[in-house]
């Protein structure tokens, strides 16, 4: 279906997509959302996996943002987001385990996705797969390389491929709590305890490879569950899992951050934006500052329509 030339098209439903529907919806502003993919949430998704929900691309959130701490806020009143903790272990191979402290990271008890379906609660979402850059004007909420396939993107930043590994155990004893740094391994650089992130305790870990392994297998993601099991049986002693799974992110972690919120160009009587974490001024892309970009972006363009 062709929209209306009034109608904004917001293509890609991850945190910055909806963020920007959002603020489209509340400002009266026309708007279709429209995502290739079978659900929302971009790289928040948490899939079903043997009966639970796994997060396989954000492995948490952190609040700094005033404003996005407001929302937030909302979300730990009702439950959908919690307080996860402030300190992860350190990994290095041939050395004893450490500890790294930090900002409170947060955590979901039904995934990461379902935040970004929280602010979608009542939008609609076309599941479609767009080709060409669509009719009218259009927000592009997606990383760069996938938005430079449509139409080029200001500056556009690269991107390194992570494969994450999901592994299930019978039981499992870690030398860390919740969530770990992995330093100076050549396949993995973070493992998660998905059973304290999700607050179930289920024996289930995450662990995302490096961009150098994940550039060796991303032609056949399951190719890299073997080196990530010989990898976790030299950091952890991990036991031999009971399950697997593989989630390939082309695109999983931007290489560097374009130095505003946003982009807006005019062309032909129309606008192009460009939103998502990596159009993060204030430093390395994050979950919150993809909800900044989609927010400041939306703002833009309803004060465009006034």
């Amino acid at each position: 279906m062709s929209p209306s030339s009034d109608v904004v098209t917001i293509v890609g439903a991850g945190m910055a997509g909806a963020a920007c529907a959002a603020v489209l919806r509340a400002a009266e502003v026309p708007f279709r959302l429209v995502e290739r993919g079978r659900a929302v949430g971009g790289r928040m998704a948490s899939p079903l996996l043997h009966g639970r929900r796994v997060d396989v691309g954000a492995g948490y959130f952190t609040v700094r943002d005033p404003e996005f701490a407001a929302v937030v806020d909302r979300w730990d009143i009702a439950g959908s987001a919690r307080p996860w903790t402030d300190t992860f272990g350190v990994l290095v191979p041939g050395e004893d385990p450490g500890t790294s402290a930090g900002p409170t990271r947060w955590a979901t008890p039904n995934g990461l996705r379902s935040l970004v379906r929280a602010l979608l609660d009542g939008i609609d979402v076309d599941h479609e797969d767009i080709t060409e850059l669509p009719e009218g004007d259009v927000v592009l909420a997606m990383p760069d390389p996938q938005a430079g396939r449509l139409t080029p993107v200001p500056d556009a930043v690269d991107y390194d491929p992570v494969i994450a590994v999901v592994l299930g155990f019978e039981s499992l004893t870690l030398p860390f709590r919740d969530a770990a740094f992995v330093n100076e391994h050549p396949d993995i650089q973070f493992v998660a305890d998905d059973g304290a992130r999700r607050g179930d305790g289920a024996p289930v870990l995450v662990a995302h490879t490096t961009p150098g392994c994940a550039r060796a297998h991303l032609q056949n993601p399951d190719s890299a569950v073997e080196p990530v099991v010989n990898a976790l049986r030299e950091v952890l002693d991990a036991p031999a899992p009971i399950w697997t799974h593989a989630h390939r992110w082309s695109f999983g972690k931007p290489a560097d951050h374009h130095p505003s919120t946003f982009s807006i160009i005019e062309s032909g009587g129309r606008t192009i934006s460009f939103a998502g974490d990596q159009w993060s001024p204030a430093g390395p892309p994050r979950v919150e500052s993809a909800w900044r970009s989609g927010t400041d972006l939306g703002r833009a363009l309803a004060a465009l329509r006034l």
